[in-house]
């Protein structure tokens, strides 16, 4: 799987995706500009020491994404689509793209590939989720439909066993 962030602002949020990824096995595509500079403190503390371990690609535009993976099938989450990111098949070579915090993925990209938005659905009181948590929420349904293929399924006790 590969997650996209198209101009992300936030480098907490970068950091915790990164992490994500790390924890999944997933490639992150960031496409600038970015509102931080990708060896800042801060973005390192939020991916604490998984970092090192992520694969991550950066583009210097949109176009320039598109045209380092020709053919890529990706999915464009954002809060204007009128499809559910369950109501969607994903494959396991899939792009997911997020927006920037405060603006999404541009509507310019977004009316070229109506058939591919996918959104969370939420209350309308509320303009968005944060970008660390949409990217969670979609990436593990995607995980989920291909039954988490490669990862550590259960989990074990440290000092004792569980009980039968």
């Amino acid at each position: 799987m590969h997650i996209v962030l198209h101009e992300p602002e936030i480098p907490a949020n970068t950091g915790n995706i990164g992490r994500t990824c790390v924890a999944t096995g997933t490639s992150l595509h960031l496409i600038e500009p970015l509102g931080f500079r990708i060896d800042e403190k801060s973005i390192k503390r939020a991916g604490m020491d998984y970092w090192e371990h992520l694969n991550v690609s950066t583009y210097i535009n949109y176009a320039d994404f598109c045209a380092r993976n020709p053919g890529a099938r990706i999915w464009y989450a954002t809060t204007k689509a009128k499809q559910s990111y369950t109501d969607v098949q994903f494959g396991p070579d899939d792009y997911i793209m997020f927006g920037k915090e405060s603006a999404g993925i541009p509507e310019e990209i977004l009316v070229d590939h109506e058939e591919s938005c996918i959104r969370i659905p939420m209350l309308s009181q509320i303009r968005s989720l944060n970008l660390s948590n949409s990217v969670a929420i979609v990436l593990y349904e995607a995980l989920r439909q291909q039954n988490f293929k490669g990862m550590e399924t259960e989990g074990h006790l440290h000092r004792l066993d569980w009980k039968e």
